[in-house]
């Protein structure tokens, strides 16, 4: 018998433990161990890594990522309720899950992984954003981790892998695409979960890339887009005029006419007017 079916089923452990899920920290438990066996392995081969999870919530998908073979598991956790949950599938996997109860946007995970790491979660919603971004912006690159598999709300995982010309192109998608192999993998209904979220949900998986598509400045890069796309429905030349005071021959020496939106703008393009700026 495999450590995963000595353990009781995750109803039972939430019954067992109290664990109703909290809307104030964006909880929405995910029980069918099928499921979270389906999402594990689409972190890919995890044998030879470790792998941070945040916010395992009662453990299932924690369950999935030991289960499909990962040297380590470091799983960070802010709700002390789940503490016992996931001590139990410790006890079950001895020195395979390291358990750090606390927030994960004020936690060094570094101080607990080995490289190769990969990150695979069903992160909270409140907090599910702002740590991707966090991920893809770090002071160098290569980051730390080779691969996210994460799931978000649908409309979210559409906005990191949206093209240019479509409603949901912005930000997030050039951050995501300007550094990763971004796609979709795997989409979720709202009730496999318990509560069922009011909305579908989806699991991305990004590949970091050796470097960047294109060259150009992270910070500037990241300065022009938030500004083309905080105002995407005016034109770029009245959008961008505080980044530079010729905004407009900067806009026709990177290829992009001054008339343009930012939904209309591609990755490459974003990043000749970022080199642009730069010089």
């Amino acid at each position: 018998m495999s450590a995963i079916d000595s353990l009781p089923p995750l109803r039972q452990v939430i019954a067992s433990h109290q664990l109703s899920a909290r809307k104030s920290l964006g909880q929405n438990f995910l029980l069918d161990l099928n499921l979270t066996a389906k999402i594990a392995r689409q972190a890919g081969d995890l044998s030879g890594c470790d792998v941070l999870e945040i916010g395992p919530g009662p453990g299932g998908l924690t369950r999935g990522l030991l289960a499909e073979g990962a040297r380590r598991v470091v799983a960070v956790e802010k709700d002390s309720r789940c503490i016992p949950a996931l001590e139990e599938i410790r006890a079950a996997y001895p020195d395979r899950l390291e358990i750090v109860q606390g927030d994960a946007l004020e936690i060094d995970p570094l101080a607990y992984l080995t490289p190769p790491i990969r990150i695979a979660a069903n992160l909270p919603y409140n907090v599910g954003t702002e740590l991707l971004v966090r991920w893809l912006t770090p002071p160098e690159w290569p980051p730390f981790w080779q691969s996210l598999t994460l799931m978000f709300q649908r409309e979210v995982a559409e906005r990191i892998v949206a093209k240019p010309g479509s409603k949901t192109y912005g930000r997030l998608a050039i951050l995501s695409q300007w550094r990763t192999e971004a796609r979709i993998v795997l989409s979720l209904p709202p009730e496999a979960f318990t509560p069922p979220p009011k909305v579908s949900s989806a699991v991305v998986h990004l590949t970091a890339l050796p470097e960047p598509r294109y060259p150009a400045d992270a910070q500037i890069l990241s300065r022009v887009v938030a500004a083309a796309f905080n105002q995407r429905r005016k034109m770029l030349r009245a959008a961008l005029k505080g980044v530079a005071p010729d905004i407009e021959d900067r806009l026709l020496a990177a290829g992009i006419q001054p008339t343009d939106r930012a939904e209309q703008v591609s990755l490459e393009a974003f990043c000749a007017l970022a080199r642009e700026i730069a010089s």
